[in-house]
């Protein structure tokens, strides 16, 4: 019989009682001499102790095969668990390729990463997992490929076998690796033997992670992108703060984050972003970034407007629809929509006009530097570009949505023309009542202050 014991960490009350039972009824015990140090209270006197240097994994595990068809009852001792980087899997594959009849059984033992876990506090909170950077038997590209997608795939990582004198620049590697998927910020724990009276912990971050700190007698310990310090414990959340949104509010503001965690937020303008983040949400598309233009600060304009009771003019009952309400509640802001009123129809009937330009038309006298927002209809728009072109009205914006294949281009292009009047457009044949209404809703929300903020809480 072979039992393959596994010795935790090295401290004695570290031993589990299934090992603490097994390990003096063994007549023969095999291992690295060094782990002998910490069992010498358990072993039976008549017990041949059997020590090997550190490489001679397959020599010790002959020995025990070969007491073991003598029908000896032997002992494989090792730190941690034995099936963790350890000699369970060298002895049992041994006995299966020889097909012999030996009975076997692993006695687990307390692994250095589960050790690590319980002096960092929490860190193993969520998904985890383990990478051994010896290259002595798993080639060097191998390893590469689970570094990497450990690092993409955001476990956290507990890092074996990390340095010793002949393999010295696989950590660095790794962490250069870590660092083109992780935020530098990232909390690493550096932790020497462990369980040992020399015990020492040292929590640092990855872009801070100094390899010379580091020996064979550490385990390195990379947090995911949610892991926190507080005082000397690492917390990894596990979720149960954190629970899915369940409110329209709550997965409108998730979506918003789940869209600027994917966004090159340096690379935008403020404004144009808030509004571009919002158009995305209405399509579920991150393309309409490339379709929305704006002037400098449209936004943020037409933000100040609206907050003083700004009166906002649209082609479309839709587009007034989609303007949320409890913002022009909060500011006493008049949404006018003359689309179906019976001025409209005689005016479009006596001008051959469409009901949206000549909506447009009667609202555009009446409220002359409002905010007009056009949603559906290019006759609208082509209505109040000119207009301003004539200086009949000087507007404090116009958002350029409609959506279509019939001068629906052209109406946008007339836009772009007018030098001194801020604007939205949805660009080329996309658009529609909306996107119009969404752009509006980015200017009652927007805090220009808003990428700061959001970068803190990554943070």
């Amino acid at each position: 019989m072979i039992e393959v014991i596994g010795l935790g960490p090295g401290h004695k009350d570290y031993i589990i009682p299934m090992a603490t039972e097994a390990i003096p009824k063994a007549e023969v015990i095999i291992g690295y001499h060094y782990y002998f140090q910490f069992i010498e209270h358990l072993v039976s006197p008549n017990a041949v102790c059997i020590g090997k240097e550190l490489g001679d994994e397959e020599k010790r595990a002959d020995i025990a095969i070969e007491h073991a068809l003598e029908g000896k009852r032997v002992v494989v001792i090792g730190s941690g668990d034995a099936s963790i980087y350890a000699m369970a899997s060298i002895v049992y594959e041994k006995v299966a390729k020889q097909n012999l009849d030996i009975e076997l059984e692993t006695i687990p033992g307390i692994s250095a990463f589960i050790t690590a876990g319980s002096k960092l506090g929490a860190v193993l909170g969520h998904d985890f997992c383990t990478i051994s950077l010896s290259d002595l038997m798993t080639p060097w590209k191998t390893i590469e490929r689970r570094i990497k997608a450990a690092a993409i795939g955001d476990f956290v990582t507990s890092i074996y076998n990390p340095k010793s004198v002949k393999r010295y620049w696989q950590l660095a590697t790794l962490r250069n690796i870590f660092l083109k998927h992780r935020n530098p910020k990232t909390p690493v724990a550096i932790c020497k033997q462990l369980g040992r009276p020399t015990e020492d912990i040292f929590i640092t971050t990855l872009e801070e992670l100094d390899v010379e700190m580091v020996d064979m007698f550490s385990v390195v310990v990379i947090g995911n992108e949610q892991t926190f310090q507080h005082k000397n414990h690492l917390v990894t959340p596990r979720g149960y703060l954190n629970r899915k949104p369940e409110t329209g509010e709550e997965i409108q503001q998730a979506s918003f984050e789940e869209i600027l965690n994917t966004l090159p937020l340096e690379d935008y303008e403020p404004s144009f972003l808030w509004a571009a983040i919002r158009c995305i949400h209405t399509a579920g598309d991150f393309e309409y970034i490339n379709y929305l233009e704006t002037t400098e600060n449209a936004i943020g304009i037409w933000r100040e407007y609206l907050k003083n009771g700004g009166t906002i003019v649209t082609d479309v009952t839709m587009v007034a629809s989609g303007i949320t309400r409890a913002f022009t509640g909060k500011y006493e802001n008049q949404v006018v929509c003359m689309l179906n009123d019976e001025k409209t129809l005689d005016l479009a009937a006596k001008e051959g006009l469409t009901r949206s330009q000549a909506g447009i038309r009667l609202a555009a006298e009446k409220y002359p530097n409002a905010l007009f927002v056009i949603g559906n209809a290019p006759t609208a728009l082509i209505e109040i570009a000119d207009q301003v072109r004539e200086n009949k009205i000087n507007p404090i914006g116009i958002v350029a949505a409609p959506v279509g294949f019939i001068n629906v281009i052209e109406s946008k292009e007339r836009v772009k023309t007018l030098p001194n009047t801020p604007y939205a457009i949805i660009s080329e044949k996309r658009g529609g009542s909306n996107f119009a209404a969404a752009i509006v809703n980015a200017a009652f929300t927007y805090d220009e202050n808003f990428v700061e903020k959001y970068n803190k809480e990554l943070v």
